[in-house]
């Protein structure tokens, strides 16, 4: 009997800790969806405001080099973007090139990330070389003879 009675207490515990379970998990996920739902229309216009932030700051940076104060040529500039925005061919105009000038632009408060700073440190170094490669003549040849039997 005794038995018996505590399997029916502990069968009542286990059947109410499970509706407890239900009950605040329902509660929790409602609560969430309404605080999801109020904050939802601040978050998008956040996230709008940041999406045109870097939209006008990548359209700054391409833009730059045709501003009054900048200090090269647009002409002898290639936009890269990525890891930094220019690289500036000092004499390209003229067919003598005298310098090349990595240009990072910034506006606003930004400063350079950890990328930019460790490419800058790379050229201050002066760990900046040249190399040529050249295309196996073997790919370059089937090239030309698949180009002239097509014609």
């Amino acid at each position: 009997m005794e038995t018996l009675m505590l399997i029916i207490i502990l069968v009542i515990f286990l059947i109410a800790i499970i509706m407890a379970y239900v009950i605040g998990s329902g509660a929790g996920s409602y609560k969430k969806q309404k605080e999801w739902g109020e904050q939802l229309p601040d978050l998008r216009k956040e996230a709008i405001m940041k999406s045109r932030a870097v939209l006008g700051g990548q359209f700054s940076e391409q833009l730059a080099p045709f501003l009054p104060d900048f200090k090269h040529l647009p002409t002898e500039c290639k936009f890269l973007g990525k890891p930094i925005d220019f690289i500036c061919f000092k004499g390209m105009d003229e067919k003598e090139i005298n310098e090349i000038v990595f240009v990072e632009i910034k506006s606003g408060k930004a400063t350079l990330n950890s990328q930019e700073k460790s490419l800058k440190n790379t050229i201050e170094k002066k760990k900046v070389r040249w190399e040529e490669y050249r295309i196996p003549e073997e790919i370059t040849k089937k090239a030309d003879v698949e180009e002239k039997e097509e014609k």
